[in-house]
């Protein structure tokens, strides 16, 4: 066996987070070149994976076994102590399928955070007040960098003249790795049950336990293969398996495509984009049966938005520029001098410094 390439530290300016090690798995097999690995600085306890994905020096990383916003940030900003140059983050990983005709979203299907509205690809849906007239959202996510907005969207141009190229590229990876089977897609069936009908309690698979004249009927596809969806994703802490939930919150915030939990905390930090392999429809009928599939697709589909991007530019040009404020006290006087965000309603695509439900002050003045 060949030795590994080693490179610098400073060569690497593309993160890929994933929160299980299913997900990273996935990732780290869908590699057009793995590295060697590279010393960290003290005190960043993160597990690294080097690699190459269409020209581009990746670095791979995963959540420890804690899930949650708070790992997400803290996974982040350790790896950008090590790894100084990355400028480019894409979390990748599975989430939870919100149903709808409009969008007639399968297992194994893959969402792509974009702008929707107010909201700049991914919300926040669990920070924020309940008042008189409904739900208040506060805080705020960074917007998609336009680098990756702009690779996202001709992307899925494209796909409307010809297939995505997920299927090739897992048929490639199980060709290279014939261990990484598991990833394939699954036998049981992709079933969506009404949101009135749940599974019965203490029992196992839907396959021996749900009644399936019971489920939803569902148009056949024109092309066989895992679909890209572009649209809003919903972030919060709790997972989300329950249908009346799952539709009352996708309801208030509009146009939801899927849940997950880990992508605001990342986004109150790092401008990023997020891509979610859809492993079950958020209900009470969730199980893991289809996740390595669904972790397969979202891999698939990240290699293939980094072949849009040219790594010379992606070495080149400039990244967001991140500047999180200090939090003032609260003004005792009437007013203060320069502007405050109050950390209601920031959850959208403009752009500005980040309000994570406490105010700041961004004008002048002191």
């Amino acid at each position: 066996m060949a030795p590994l390439t080693q490179k610098t530290h400073d060569a690497y300016n593309v993160a890929i987070l994933c929160a299980l090690d299913l997900e990273r798995n996935a990732v780290r097999y869908m590699l057009d070149e793995e590295h060697q690995r590279l010393p960290t600085q003290p005190g960043d306890s993160n597990s690294y994976t080097l690699g190459e994905l269409h020209g581009h020096n990746v670095v791979l990383a995963c959540l420890p076994s804690q899930q949650g916003k708070g790992a997400a940030a803290t996974v982040a900003t350790n790896m950008s102590r090590s790894f100084p140059s990355i400028k480019w983050r894409l979390f990748v990983g599975i989430g939870g399928g919100v149903p709808s005709d409009k969008h007639g979203i399968r297992l194994g299907d893959v969402v792509v955070s974009m702008p929707e509205g107010e909201h700049a690809g991914v919300v926040q849906y669990d920070l924020g007040r309940a008042t008189n007239s409904g739900f208040e959202l506060k805080g705020f996510l960074w917007p998609l960098p336009a680098l990756l907005r702009n690779a996202a969207q001709d992307m899925r141009s494209d796909h409307l003249g010809r297939d995505n190229k997920i299927e090739e590229y897992m048929d490639t990876m199980f060709t290279k790795w014939p261990r990484m089977t598991s990833y394939k897609q699954p036998l049981e069936p992709d079933i969506l049950f009404p949101a009135n009908v749940p599974h019965p309690d203490g029992a196992r698979a839907c396959t021996s336990s749900c009644d399936p004249s019971q489920a939803v009927a569902r148009p056949m596809r024109q092309f066989d293969g895992p679909e890209i969806h572009y649209g809003l994703i919903a972030s919060g802490d709790a997972v989300i398996k329950n249908a009346t939930a799952r539709d009352e919150i996708a309801e208030r915030l509009g146009d939801v495509l899927c849940f997950e939990m880990e992508a605001a905390g990342l986004m109150t930090e790092y401008p990023s984009i997020v891509i979610r392999g859809i492993s079950d429809y958020a209900d009470s009928h969730k199980n893991k049966n289809w996740q390595n599939y669904a972790a397969g697709t979202a891999a698939a589909c990240a290699k293939e938005l980094l072949s849009y991007i040219d790594p010379e530019v992606a070495a080149t040009e400039l990244a967001p520029e991140v500047v999180v404020p200090e939090p003032i006290p609260t003004p005792k006087k009437e007013g203060p001098s320069g502007n405050v965000f109050n950390g209601q309603g920031l959850q959208n695509v403009g752009s500005g410094t980040v309000s994570i439900g406490r105010d700041f002050r961004i004008g002048g003045g002191r």
